[in-house]
């Protein structure tokens, strides 16, 4: 089922001549009214013929709003769509059904799924979309309205299982710390589900992301015990530069000769005072260095 355009008249003209239509068939009532004979019988047919037809002809109005598609249908059977905006005429046996194409948007609810590594979460999506073909939307689907939420829905859980949580591994997405590749997949699946109702997925965000309940202080932490692993590790890190340069520096000046087992004293020193997580106290050597 493909939108096909169809013209229509503009209403505020037809308005004015079956007002005209009407006068003239009360015009012709009334002249029927005092005309003798066959005559009679002949004009008050004609009147209200006429009268008949007008009132007939005020089914074939409708009103288009803006951005919004009438999906014009005779006798069961597809005729066109119309999207010129006003008062509008076309054949009064059309049946007219209104779809808006404006922007539309809503929020899923709170949906719990496991994501890629088994572990329960919260998830939510805002979902931004519009009717791009009214035709589609009307005989493709039963309900377009309750098809788009119940596809999104589907499609957020089918995402979420898809990716983990945190990001576990260098190049890996996740869930926290990709939103806009996350984002644009949850589009993509997104606009292939909805395709065949005629709808144009504009954008699709994630709006609430959690643990769930159950797990949530025992992942909290776990993220607690890895930041204080990367901490350390940097800490460590830098401190092993500190004391290479500091061993370089002495060697490059000589000013102190040291030996393998004073070397490896100053490193532990150094280390100790570099890692330690409170301040030190230092210890002043007043005798030799031996």
């Amino acid at each position: 089922m493909k939108e096909i355009q169809r013209s229509s008249l503009p209403g505020i003209p037809l308005v004015l001549a079956v007002i005209v239509a009407i006068v003239a068939g009360i015009g012709i009532l009334l002249l029927g009214a005092t005309t003798p004979g066959l005559a009679r019988l002949a004009l008050l047919a004609a009147g209200l013929m006429v009268i008949v037809l007008s009132l007939f002809a005020c089914c074939g109005f409708y009103m288009v709003q803006p951005n919004q598609a009438a999906v014009l249908e005779l006798f069961g059977k597809y005729v066109g769509t119309v999207k010129d905006n006003g008062l509008r005429w076309n054949n009064p046996f059309f049946s007219k059904r209104k779809v808006s194409l404006r922007v539309r948007n809503f929020e899923s609810g709170k949906l719990k799924v496991n994501e890629l590594d088994g572990s329960p979460i919260e998830i939510a999506a805002v979902i931004v979309w519009q009717v791009n073909d009214a035709s589609e939307a009307v005989y493709n689907v039963d309900d377009y309205e309750s098809f788009v939420h119940i596809q999104s829905e589907s499609a957020l859980r089918a995402m979420a299982t898809s990716y983990p949580y945190d990001q576990h591994e260098d190049g890996q997405l996740a869930l926290r710390s990709h939103a806009a590749e996350i984002s644009q997949h949850l589009k993509d699946e997104l606009a292939e589900r909805l395709a065949d109702a005629g709808v144009l997925v504009l954008d699709a965000r994630i709006s609430h992301l959690a643990y769930a309940p159950e797990i949530a202080q025992a992942m909290l932490q776990r993220q607690q015990a890895n930041a204080v692993i990367a901490a350390r590790q940097r800490i460590v890190a830098g401190a092993v530069g500190m004391v290479e340069m500091a061993l370089a520096e002495l060697e490059k000046g000589g000013t102190v000769q040291l030996d393998e087992e004073r070397k490896a004293q100053m490193v532990s020193n150094l280390l100790t005072v570099l890692c330690s997580d409170r301040g030190t106290q230092p210890v002043v050597n007043a005798g030799s260095l031996y």
